[in-house]
């Protein structure tokens, strides 16, 4: 046999033998589930980790999708979730109310939103008597507005909140006339005004405390399964360093995701935008003085009755032992 022949039959025996070694990695992998808010122009950057990050650390993903952090939280209490994606504040009224839920690490501290409007509104003070779209009491859109009507001194009960479902869905709605205004992702500002809607203000340039996403897991899960939260915690933050830098694979991940045609400009948009303002985090950092801050946001929207000691919602161990596994 010829040296062709014989490097042929070897490099087949070689592609064999790693076949069988990660089946057998794989089928060796601890399960872990992790939800994400329902995928849209940004999904790429959240779905990166599911391109064999997780298996490097030695679990065996599965990422589902839900339209509201709400949704997500009550999943997780119930046990269908190990972690999820979602805004600060729902996690920190469930924990003051004795839910037993943790922050472990917070990995889009930036604000990508807009109020979007129809265009007969110039000014938050004509949002008075308007129909406002959010997705849930509660979650992100409704933080949102709620913060943004109190900046401008106008009272929450002059404006008709209405549960509207998710970002598309309540885009939307304002782009058709059934609500006025809405809180959505700064991606659609390269589409708004061919739809007739046009962004009333950036919410970061209002409320830049705000913090979009942290990751949520439980007290329990922490106790049992706290190498596993560390080796996903691990596997994300090295998934957000490689999408942050593969803009054009991380976009074609979007859209192989959420089926965008390639000349949606809006996957491109929301990604320039978050690392030109710096709004992801890798490392996941936990900014405590914004985590107090909407605390605060939540005593004066009277989400909470009383006031509660974040510190008692976030368990740090998670991420130090992630960035430990790193170092290595």
């Amino acid at each position: 046999m010829n040296d062709t022949g014989t490097w042929g039959c070897g490099a087949a025996a070689l592609a064999l033998l790693l076949a069988v070694q990660g089946s057998a990695a794989a089928q060796g992998a601890k399960p872990w589930r992790h939800s994400i808010i329902e995928a849209k122009s940004d999904a790429g950057i959240f779905m990166t980790i599911g391109k064999g990050f997780a298996e490097k650390q030695g679990l065996k993903l599965e990422i589902v999708q839900f339209k509201t952090d709400i949704i997500e939280l009550q999943a997780l209490l119930a046990g269908d979730i190990d972690s999820f994606d979602g805004g600060p504040a729902a996690g920190m009224v469930a924990a003051a109310h004795g839910a037993d839920v943790k922050l472990i690490g917070c990995e889009w501290p930036g604000v990508p939103y807009g109020v979007f409007v129809r265009p007969t509104i110039a000014t938050p003070q004509d949002l008075k008597g308007k129909i406002f779209a959010i997705s849930s009491p509660g979650a992100n859109p409704d933080v949102v507005a709620r913060a943004v009507l109190m900046k401008f001194n106008v009272q929450v009960e002059d404006v008709r909140f209405a549960n509207l479902g998710s970002d598309l869905d309540r885009f939307k709605a304002v782009v058709a006339g059934v609500a006025d205004a809405t809180v959505v992702s700064s991606e659609y500002t390269p589409i708004a005004e061919k739809q007739g809607v046009k962004m009333l203000l950036r919410a970061s340039d209002v409320v830049p405390d705000f913090m979009r996403i942290c990751i949520f897991t439980t007290g329990k899960l922490i106790a049992t399964r706290g190498d596993d939260a560390a080796r996903f915690m691990a596997a994300e933050m090295t998934a957000l360093s490689y999408a942050l830098a593969h803009r054009e694979e991380t976009l074609a991940l979007t859209r192989e995701t959420t089926g965008a045609k390639p000349d949606d400009p809006r996957p491109g948009f929301i990604f320039d935008d978050a690392v030109n303002t710096n709004a992801i985090d890798p490392e996941m950092h936990i900014p405590m003085d914004k985590l107090q801050w909407m605390e605060e946001q939540a005593l004066r929207d009277k989400v909470l009755a009383q006031p509660y000691d974040v510190a008692k919602l976030v368990d740090p161990s998670v991420r130090q032992k992630a960035l430990a596994l790193l170092s290595k």
